[in-house]
């Protein structure tokens, strides 16, 4: 079953869709890119792989795999070309997914980046993610935001309310991953308002090869964020990819570690 654009969910968005920007598709003979703008890719695809992750800061988002290994569900900001939700779709065949995507443009294109259709365990929904999030009642396991137009960052998905929304979809001991992209002017600002909203500090980890900063936070005990569990391949994933997220996933594990070590908190060791 594809997005039904007739039948929107609670929170759903009326915003004509030519006022919504057309991404562009940009293709070589192994992958395909998806832009809104040539400043910043949105998402890229290889055409043998399509279900990899090309880019290191989705990866590192993976890491909240080392606070719950086998999450029951997860609602993802943001659909771009779908690679953090193949990905979570193949490697985690037990857990719900659900894509959250305002522009319906992009998703019309997710056919063209091998997105799976709709299923009993994998919905892609068009609409406004701050209303859906102010509007619903499901709760998640986790929760990843990675939504930008063409402008980066949108107002409405880095406001206090937002994340007090965020925090508030989550199940007691959800995890929250936000990509902070492009923030560099309200970085300091975004990152109060998350620790506002969670009631605690945040786990914040570099891409050393972009500007991207993800930020992991905790619905419930903070102390979690500086005892992630050790790098461990979770039951049920698949190996390979397992073997291919190692090292960004141990960037987490040890940014978990240093803020402990800053904290003075107690830490479990490595497993």
């Amino acid at each position: 079953m594809t997005c039904d654009m007739a039948a929107l969910h609670p929170g759903r968005i009326d915003m004509p869709s030519h006022l919504h920007i057309k991404p562009v598709i940009y293709e070589t003979l192994s992958s395909k890119s998806l832009f809104f703008s040539m400043h910043d890719i949105q998402s890229r695809m290889d055409i043998l792989r399509p279900d990899d992750l090309q880019f290191e800061y989705t990866r590192i988002m993976m890491g909240f795999l080392l606070h719950n290994p086998s999450p029951r569900s997860i609602a993802m900001i943001g659909l771009g070309g779908g690679s953090l939700a193949k990905f979570c779709y193949r490697c985690l065949p037990h857990t719900d997914i659900t894509v959250i995507e305002i522009n319906p443009h992009v998703i019309a294109l997710r056919n063209s980046f091998a997105v799976p259709p709709d299923d009993h365990r994998f919905t892609v929904r068009l609409a406004d993610a701050a209303s859906f999030l102010r509007e619903t009642e499901e709760k998640f396991d986790i929760l990843l935001a990675d939504g930008f137009d063409i402008d980066g960052l949108p107002p409405a998905l880095s406001s206090a309310q937002f994340y007090s929304d965020c925090y508030a979809a989550l199940n007691p001991g959800g995890m929250f991953v936000a990509n902070l992209h492009g923030c560099k002017p309200l970085f300091e600002v975004i990152v109060d308002r998350i620790e506002a909203a969670f009631e605690s500090r945040l786990l914040l980890v570099n891409d050393p090869g972009a500007t991207n900063q993800l930020a992991f936070a905790v619905n419930g005990d903070p102390s979690a964020l500086f005892s992630l569990s050790g790098v461990r391949c979770p039951p049920g994933f698949d190996e390979l990819a397992w073997r291919e997220l190692i090292p960004s996933v141990a960037r987490v594990f040890l940014a978990s570690r240093e803020l402990g070590r800053r904290t003075n908190t107690p830490s479990s060791g490595a497993n």
